[in-house]
């Protein structure tokens, strides 16, 4: 039985670990990927193929398919969304045909609530757990860029069959994915939330990019104190994190490449809709429901969110 994949959002995540997938199963009688883009991004795709550009070299590949129709695409056996989270509802309700009792949806979003806003449409299905840790972005419709060498995906279900978990898990191997099937995944997920949370908030707030805010007293002052909070938060919803997990996150900062930021920031910069509600909100409202003081977030949610 061939099983069929849809990679949904070709954005930075979902266009690169998509490609290593539509490169590792290009001609495979088991296993097909399909690439889920509309517009431009389809377009070029369709035409040249996705390229993926990292620091030592590009390649070319190609999906078995890329459509946004439903019916073209048919129904899918995996799904694994990657589009920003404010397109979570409008993106998985367009492809309600596609999703069917038995796709195991992989969430690979920013946030840490796409899970529950997805179980919320689907409540049928299996939704996994799922984060990545990646420097990458699209360049041009049609082409990712990759920065420096560091791609992990981690992904988990306390509550899907292990045998969906374990195939997915080998679908990745295959493909040269360095990826992690985890137990304790709402707490490597949280993990890097609060990572991508507090840089998104901090270098959308200054328009710094990693470097500066480093280099910068004030700077790193206020990254650090939203660190405090969203710990803070986390603690107080009892998921259990190193307690070490401050510390922990700015070494992830300081091994981070300079000249990068987040994704929310670029957003920022091309006039574009931003993350906020999920990155920077999210941990507000989360904060007033375990009555956890977030008062840098509160500062810096009044900025950046659309008003």
């Amino acid at each position: 039985m061939m099983k069929r994949i849809g990679i949904l959002g070709l954005g930075g995540v979902g266009g690169y670990f998509g490609g290593l997938l539509a490169k590792a199963y290009y001609k495979s009688e088991e296993i097909e990927v399909i690439f889920i883009a509309r517009g431009e991004t389809q377009k070029a795709i369709a035409e040249n193929g996705l390229k993926i550009v990292t620091d030592d070299n590009e390649i070319v590949v190609h999906p078995k398919l890329v459509s946004n129709n439903p019916d073209e695409i048919g129904q899918l056996d995996y799904l694994i969304c990657a589009t920003k989270t404010y397109d979570i509802e409008e993106s998985l309700l367009s492809l309600k045909k596609c999703i069917v009792p038995k796709t195991v949806i992989l969430p690979l979003y920013n946030g840490v609530d796409a899970p529950e806003r997805i179980q919320g449409l689907f409540p049928e299905n299996v939704v996994l757990e799922g984060c990545v840790y990646i420097v990458s972005m699209i360049f041009s419709p049609g082409t990712i860029r990759k920065i420096g060498f560091y791609e992990k995906l981690f992904f988990g279900s306390i509550t899907a069959p292990k045998s969906k978990l374990d195939e997915l898990q080998s679908i990745f191997q295959k493909a040269k994915i360095e990826s992690y099937l985890v137990e304790n995944i709402e707490e490597t997920v949280w993990e890097k939330f609060i990572f991508i949370s507090a840089l998104a908030s901090v270098t959308s707030y200054l328009n710094e990019n990693i470097g500066e805010i480093l280099k910068n007293k004030a700077s790193k002052k206020l990254y650090v104190e939203l660190l405090h909070e969203i710990a803070a938060v986390a603690k107080a919803k009892a998921l259990k994190l190193p307690n070490d997990i401050v510390e922990q996150t700015i070494v992830k900062l300081e091994k981070s490449p300079k000249e990068a930021t987040s994704s929310m920031h670029r957003d920022l910069l091309a006039g574009k809709n931003t993350e906020a509600i999920s990155l920077t909100q999210f941990v507000v409202k989360e904060g007033i429901k375990y009555n956890v003081e977030t008062p840098f977030y509160k500062k810096i949610a009044n900025v950046l969110l659309p008003k």
